[in-house]
């Protein structure tokens, strides 16, 4: 049973204080005993419906616990559905239709010979008419039903404004939102086609995987932790490195990795730092950060410490820096001829005279149908407003065939998995692009949920090819990075954010607000790394042997595309001291589909430069 001082301690190590403490852990108490929690689990929860409310101090309060305790609900209703979801059978329309019209099922569908195209048991992947108009793909939704998604009242909202976009969404939406149900939409000339170069670093289509040996896993950390510390030495702002598990009295300073000593998440106990294997004795030390005021870590992160190790066995912090300094135009780590290789230009005119610096995007990310068909309506809406109020670039990243939709998971469709991403996604992107010209370019990230593409981290991109499309329509590895009109943009679809909240233990001083949420995308960009969480996952297909080139940040993006399940925001994210700060523009543009309901979308302008940047936050 979950007693009040565990339960405090649980809080404390988060970072949280707590207002009328007495109250609230006789509150907590009661959660723990009626949910079946254990404080780190209830303490978890709270992190995460914190974050979702984008509550900016770091307090638990009263007044704040009615809504945990529907969060709390909400979880424990989701894990009874997919406990149980396995022996369920959700009836539709389709199966009422049968029942009355005394036909049964099984019968016809085995005896009788298929008559129309839906019924086929190897389809045209690309009659996408006559699948809409059915049943799409056996989920027993017509298009004759009016869907939860086709019954929302509030389109294309702005729900959220950052820059000077306020008058510009006002201008550009309102008429369009009343024309959104037209049969006919007016077709808008965007402005001058965008020259987009992708950096080639991440793995090919049909590479080797799964492969990766011991040996890799401890090159790829050992890698790591060896280029960070030669960044340290290079700035020549701190002392000569040590190893920190030897005893000395003096104040030393060390670079190792965050681990955690044993399974769970980290605590002022179990924190222990690992130091490089090829320049040190590669042990790992106890690290005591009890004197620090100020700190996040995780397990993965490398790090540089200034402290003290008397005895050999403790080493007791009194500097922790957890960022060594990035180069924002130019990789470093490359000789020139290797990043003029690296980089592959697709189509830029010779009489491209666009300004540079300058891009609009419309950025979404999936799931872009519903759970309850696959119908696509949120992605078809989405082109649809793109058609309106056509972007330079439009940015789609997956899942778009998710291997978590309830259809997908029981095996209940007609059809494969590449042929629902044929159909549905690649047919409707070809037609969209067809109908704006050469203006408009796509790219698309894909994501390990894609049910239709390889089961790996890092990933590579969709082999597409279309004629007289192909440079239009651009696919890029998992993580990836491309310029538009010399704007570097960075993605990646694994929801890092989500991962790190909850491996993430930090101390800030007592009464200065923090922002959570842009405290975990800087890791990434202070660390290098599109995920420098480490170990990862189970769930994650974490390859190794690809990681290493494909997961580097060698240089700070202008965007930085972070899509999660967490709530969307648009971030301006600064490193580096006041005056000479490098700025990045963070979005996390929310999922397109969320349940059964409307999920958001992010149009964003990028001028020159964040403070010039305007981006707002559209549910669809």
């Amino acid at each position: 049973m979950a007693t009040d001082e565990e339960i405090k301690n649980e809080f404390k190590r988060s970072g949280f204080t707590l207002v009328e403490e007495d109250e609230i852990l006789k509150r907590c108490v009661t959660l723990c005993i009626n949910y079946s929690l254990k404080p780190s689990d209830l303490v978890s929860s709270w992190e995460l419906y914190h974050l979702n409310r984008q509550l900016l101090d770091q307090t638990v309060k009263k007044d704040e616990m009615d809504g945990f305790v529907l969060h709390l609900q909400n979880e424990q209703k989701e894990s009874i559905m997919r406990t149980e979801e396995a022996g369920l059978h959700l009836y539709s329309n389709r199966d009422v239709d049968m029942l009355l019209d005394g036909v049964q099922e099984d019968t016809e569908e085995i005896v009788t010979t298929p008559t129309n195209k839906s019924q086929r048991l190897h389809p045209d992947p690309f009659d996408s008419i006559s699948r809409s108009r059915d049943y799409g793909y056996s989920t027993g939704k017509s298009v004759g039903h009016v869907t939860p998604f086709g019954q929302r009242i509030e389109k294309f909202v702005v729900k959220f404004n950052v820059g000077n976009v306020a008058a510009y969404a006002e201008n550009g939406n309102n008429n369009d939102v009343e024309n959104s149900e037209d049969d006919i939409i007016k077709r808008v000339q965007t402005s001058q086609r965008c020259s987009l170069k992708v950096n080639g670093s991440g793995p090919e289509p049909g590479c080797r995987f799964m492969y990766d040996r011991t040996e890799d896993r401890f090159n790829a950390l050992e890698n790591r932790i060896v280029k960070h510390a030669d960044a340290f030495a290079a700035s020549g702002l701190y002392e000569e490195q040590v190893d920190p598990a030897v005893a000395s009295q003096r104040s030393i300073f060390a670079v190792g990795m965050i681990c955690c000593d044993g399974e769970g998440h980290l605590n002022d106990k179990s924190i222990l730092l690992q130091s490089s294997a090829e320049r040190t004795s590669g042990q790992r030390v106890p690290l005591d950060l009890n004197r620090l005021d100020q700190f996040s870590i995780f397990p993965g992160q490398i790090v540089g410490i200034e402290g003290q190790n008397p005895s050999g066995h403790y080493l007791t912090a009194s500097k922790l820096l957890d960022s060594v300094p990035l180069t924002r135009a130019v990789d470093m780590d490359l000789p020139p001829a290797k990043r003029q290789n690296l980089d592959q230009e697709v189509l830029v005119p010779t009489e491209e005279s666009c300004e540079r610096s300058e891009v609009s995007f419309i950025i979404a990310s999936g799931p872009f149908t519903t759970s309850d068909n696959l119908l696509f309506e949120p992605l078809n809406e989405l082109l649809a407003y793109a058609k309106r109020k056509p972007p330079q670039l439009l940015v789609l990243l997956g899942p778009f065939v998710d291997s978590e939709h309830p259809e997908i998971k029981k095996g209940a469709v007609d059809a494969t998995f590449s042929e629902i991403f044929q159909v549905e996604v690649l047919r409707k992107l070809q037609d969209y692009v067809e109908f704006m010209g050469s203006e408009v370019r796509v790219v698309l990230v894909p994501s390990i949920r894609d049910a239709n593409h390889d089961f790996i981290f890092p990933q590579p991109p969709f082999d597409i090819h279309i004629p007289d499309l192909e440079h239009q329509m651009t696919s890029l590895s998992n993580p990836g990075t491309f310029e538009a009109n010399q704007v570097k943009v960075g993605c990646c679809t694994v929801d890092v954010l989500k991962q790190l909240s909850g491996e993430e233990m930090s101390k800030n001083p007592s009464g200065v607000p923090t922002d959570r949420m842009s405290r975990l995308a800087s890791h990434l960009l202070r660390q290098r790394s599109f995920y420098p969480l480490y170990p990862p996952p189970e769930s994650l297909p974490y390859d190794s042997s690809l990681a290493p080139k494909a997961l580097q940040i060698s240089s700070i993006p202008d965007i930085l595309l972070l899509p999660s399940d967490m709530r969307y925001f648009v971030k301006i994210l600064s490193l580096g001291e006041e005056e000479n700060a490098a700025k990045c523009v963070c979005v996390n543009p929310g999922r397109l589909a969320k349940g059964e309901g409307a999920g958001t979308f992010v149009e964003l302008t990028y001028k020159g430069g964040p403070e010039s940047m305007h981006a707002s936050i559209i549910s669809i």
